[in-house]
């Protein structure tokens, strides 16, 4: 595949990640011809689910729900035609037409990953023909699993766009990307780019909120607000052996989810407690990783919807008092668009034939294309 041109060039990525809270478009602009090109944020909405959709993938993600080979295929077409729909909007809205995007970049849903035993494998729901048939546009998606083919976990992989645009040979950095599930990206001023999830972010606090209040997420952390921490609750759910594990690693909500928290209560904990302690949960188990992989980090930078909860940011200031912690918007990317701006970034990998996983990070055997190319 030849390298692509100097002149501006155009992609879109789409994602919805582990909280399924909506669907991420982002419309960038790459200049030059460089692996490592700036990328613009020109446009960034969010689609929400059709409500009865939502509540099913949530449903399979916290309970490991049985599937009929019908409905895996019709959840195919359903999710698939919803990022259409949330593509052609924000073309729309942003007033590109079809021929003006290069392609797009789709990361489905995750229904599933599984990168470890005898049979690893990762599931991302989504059909791309839909979406390339629907808007007339190169689509590259189906990203993680070429990695877990190759010995890796499939994820994380935005950390190759995280080396590309935000690194520092200054200083020590780490990017917190805080969605359903935390995960660093570890930028080194020199040495090895690394990355792996630390654990529960959003994804725990919005189901627990969402059972006892109705609402769908902890807005501004007002309901851990009520609560206080029960240390003896933390230290039993930091002794899920997963958190020692040495990275690479990844998880997701298959692992991390109600029954899980359930089976550490003691039967008489106030929901507000648990809230507050599902927060410290996530900003303990951040921390400690952190400090086990690169303590000498000068600064966080945080993206995902987490950056909007100043309960979560304040503790996790209070546990890397040694850092800055910053939002990527301080950095001059949208903390809500990060994530579908680096499956932009990892459509135009694909085209250029340039790998798009990090090896360190994934623990695959080696560098590799990722993703497969499904024309309009």
């Amino acid at each position: 595949m030849p390298e692509l041109i100097s002149a501006p060039q155009f992609f879109l990525g789409l994602i919805s990640g582990t909280s399924a809270d909506g669907i991420d478009a982002a419309l960038v602009r790459f200049e030059g011809d460089a692996a490592n090109a700036g990328a613009e944020l020109v446009f960034g909405h969010t689609c929400r689910w059709e409500p009865a959709l939502r509540e099913r993938l949530i449903a399979l993600g916290q309970h490991a729900q049985p599937l009929t080979l019908d409905e895996v295929g019709t959840l195919d077409v359903r999710i698939g035609r919803a990022f259409a729909e949330a593509a052609s909007h924000a073309m729309r809205a942003a007033g590109v037409t079809a021929r003006a995007l290069v392609a797009i970049g789709s990361h489905g849903q995750t229904l599933r990953h599984h990168p470890h035993g005898n049979v690893p494998f990762t599931l991302q729901l989504g059909d791309a023909h839909c979406i390339a048939e629907h808007c007339g546009v190169p689509v590259v998606a189906d990203f993680r699993r070429r990695d877990v083919a190759a010995g890796g976990h499939g994820a994380p992989l935005v950390p190759a766009f995280h080396a590309a645009i935000l690194r520092d040979p200054g200083e020590d950095r780490a990017i917190l990307n805080l969605g359903g599930i935390a995960n660093f990206t570890l930028l080194p001023a020199q040495g090895e780019v690394r990355g792996f999830d630390t654990g529960p972010a959003n994804g725990l606090m919005d189901a627990w909120c969402l059972r006892h209040t109705g609402q769908a997420f902890d807005a501004g952390g007002a309901f851990a607000a009520q609560g206080r921490v029960d240390g003896a609750l933390l230290a039993r759910l930091l002794a899920e052996p997963w958190f020692a594990a040495p990275p690479p690693k990844s998880t997701g909500r298959d692992q991390f989810h109600l029954d899980w928290v359930e089976a550490a209560l003691a039967g008489d904990e106030a929901p507000a407690d648990v809230q507050a302690t599902l927060l410290a949960l996530t900003a303990r188990s951040v921390a400690e990783a952190l400090q086990a992989t690169q303590p000498r980090t000068r600064r966080v930078v945080v993206c995902g919807g987490g950056v909007h909860n100043p309960r979560l940011m304040a503790a996790l200031a209070e546990a890397m008092p040694d850092a800055a912690i910053d939002s990527s918007a301080v950095h001059g990317l949208d903390p809500d668009f990060v994530e579908a701006m680096a499956f932009a970034w990892l459509a135009r990998e694909h085209l250029a034939g340039r790998p798009g996983n990090l090896p360190a990070v994934t623990g695959a055997s080696g560098p590799r294309v990722l993703g497969a190319l499904y024309p309009p």
